[in-house]
This record gives structure tokens, sequence and C-alpha cells, in this order.
């Protein structure tokens, strides 16, 4: 069959809204018609080439649809189910997934070159084979993707909210919750509040934390940050500063969870300096793979026992969380709608990621027309 995707053929050119051939799933695979897909920043690190991805390749690894028909041996979904996709699949049975480790999943190994397992792809076109990003490539109308990266959701749950619990809400209400094991009572510091950042400040809240600090050159972002849970909102790190020393008299923070657009060394240097002593540092944002970022005083590190934490899809299980995420937005206790800034058609991609590099969304959504 036919699909509409959105295609980067080259890092740094616009990315090209293309027909392209999808093939009939295949062992273990679904075919899916996306309703929905999330403008993440990490779709942007593939079309700048900040990270290094096989390309022709379809992109959008935030997704949301139905599916529409699957292949031989397929038991997590059937016709009709609505699902929410998992950036990351998760096998059940590789040592990581058994050890409750699911977003470390070994499938995940190959979602910067876009194929399904046995280096198929079931996308081509004009250039040949053509990857998915994170084996999804939500931006196209349809997509055959493994059971592994479904998560079937209610039907009653609206899609264009739900699509956003497949990448940014876990990633960042997870990078509070599970990797800095934030506490009733704590004070954390979140840097960048965009898609991801603004899930880490409910994350926060949720669990109890006392003080929020949002931190983000923008007052946009500052402003929603306060809306949805944040206690206090500074410009930069610097100006933070007073104020965590007070809040805390001089013990600082308990965790500083990073979420900008691009990490950077001094970032992390703010993160590290924000947290006192048993304080945790957490990583969600990224750079180029080679690049340094990390430049510390390890003594410090020891004496003081800060740690710094790499936090990957917010340490979540997805086949859990995904579901426990929406029952807490169902409650109303986590807010999906609040995020949205806008949405788009699959043809306004490009102005999309625009308005997400200028900071004027917290998060944009694709709406897909059939």
């Amino acid at each position: 069959m036919k699909t509409k995707a959105a295609v980067v053929y080259e890092t740094g050119k616009p990315i090209v809204i293309e027909e392209l051939t999808l093939d009939k799933p295949r062992e273990g695979e679904v075919l899916i018609r996306y309703t929905h897909a999330g403008l993440c920043h990490s779709d942007v690190h593939i079309a700048h080439g900040d990270l290094e991805a096989r390309l022709p390749m379809v992109l959008g690894h935030e997704g949301a649809g139905v599916i529409e028909e699957v292949g031989p041996g397929v038991t997590r979904v059937k016709v009709g189910d609505h699902v929410v996709c998992s950036f990351i699949p998760n096998c059940g049975t590789c040592r990581y997934c058994a050890n409750g480790q699911q977003s470390i999943c070994d499938m995940g190994a190959t979602i910067l070159d876009g194929y399904l397992p046995g280096e198929r792809f079931p996308i081509t076109g004009p250039a040949g084979e053509y990857g998915a990003m994170c084996m999804l490539g939500t931006f196209s109308q349809y997509g055959v993707i493994h059971q592994n990266s479904c998560v079937k959701v209610d039907d009653d749950l609206p899609l264009e909210k739900a699509v956003l619990v497949g990448c940014g809400v876990p990633t960042g209400w997870g990078a509070a919750v599970n990797t800095a094991e934030v506490k009733a009572g704590e004070t954390v510091v979140i840097m960048g509040i965009g898609g991801i950042g603004i899930n880490a400040v409910q994350g926060a809240a949720l669990a109890g934390a006392k003080n929020v600090i949002a931190i983000d050159p923008l007052a946009n972002k500052r402003e929603k940050g306060m809306e949805l849970g944040a206690t206090h909102a500074f410009e930069s790190a610097e100006l933070a500063m007073e104020t965590i020393t007070n809040l805390t008299r001089g013990q600082m923070a308990d965790s500083a969870i990073l979420t900008p657009g691009l990490m950077t060394s001094e970032i992390v240097a703010d993160g590290f300096n924000a947290v006192g002593k048993g304080g945790k540092v957490v990583l969600t944002g990224l750079n180029k793979l080679e690049e340094t970022n990390i430049q510390l005083p390890g003594s410090v590190l020891t004496l003081y026992r800060k740690e710094l934490r790499g936090s990957l899809f917010g340490d979540c299980n997805p086949t859990v969380d995904i579901p426990r995420i929406l029952g807490l937005y169902q409650s109303g206790d986590l807010k999906l709608d609040e995020i949205i800034t806008r949405t788009y058609t699959l043809d306004e991609v490009n102005e999309g990621y625009d308005d997400l590099l200028n900071g004027k969304n917290v998060r944009g959504v694709v709406v897909h027309e059939h």
C-alpha cells in the first residue's frame, strides 16, 4: 500500500514529504494507522546530524494509532486496538527486560538504523529502503512496526493526548520519579522546560517535592512550569542559586534533572553545583555521541557523594508505566491537554520544528489526515 510520510534524506536539509510504499506485516509485525505523532526534539537531532542515523529515514518516534492488520504470531494486540507506541521496543525476555529495565531492551540497539528484526525494511521508495525512526516512523499515515513497540490503551482515551505518553511524558516524569527518586519534601531543580522538562516538573510535584525550581531562558516555558507544578522559576541557573541556597538552608537541591534541547558541559556543571551532599544529577538531554560534555571536579563528586545518572525513557517500563501514566491523566493528576501548544498537519512538519526550535511550543502534535 501507499503512505504519505516525512523523510530526512540529508542532514541540514528540510524534511521532505513523500509518497512511499509499505509492505504487508510479517511474523510478529502489525500494520498501524497512525492518528497522531508528537514533535519531539530527538527527530531534530537526526535531521541536524547531532545523532547519526541511517538515511533516508521516516521521522517520528512519538505515535498513537489503531491496529489495522496483524502478521502471524502476533499476541500483544489485535485488529482494532488503540495503541500508544513505545519509542524503545520491549521484547520482554532479554536480560534487561527480565530485570525490569525495559528502557534499555536489547531490541533498542537498531533504533537509529530504523529496520525491524532481520534487517527488514517494510518501507521502500525512490531511494530504495527507508528506515523508520525508532522502528516506528510516526510521521507517516501508516506504518508496519513490531508488536514489541505497541502498548494497548483504553478505547475511550483521546489518542491526540495519549500520543505524548510514547516518549516525552514518561521520559520527563520518570526522570523525576524513577531516576532522581524524588521523595516528599525534597527540593528539585529542572533545567529546560520543554516537552521533557515540563513532565519532570509534573513528576517531581506528584512525587511530593516541596520545592520544584524550573529553569528556562524563555518566559512562556517558565510560565507553563509554574502552571503545572513548579514552585519557583528562573531564567538561568545562576539566578536560581541564591533561592536554592535559602530554601534549603545551604543544603542545596536533592536532585537536578537536566532536560535541555542540547546538553552542554555548562549545563551539567550548573546541575552539579545546584545539588548538595548525596545529590543526584540526572541527564536526559542529548548531544553528539562523541561530544565530551561532562567535565567536573571528581574530588567534589567523591567527597560530597554526588551522583550523575543517565536516564533513558525515564527508566520506565513501557508496558506498565504507559498505562499507569495514562491512568494519572484520566484521574486529573497529570496534565496532557495543557502541554500541547498547537497541532499541525503532516505537510506542516517543517513549520512545527521551526516552532519547536524557536521555543514557541512546549509540545506540538501532528494530526494525520486519512
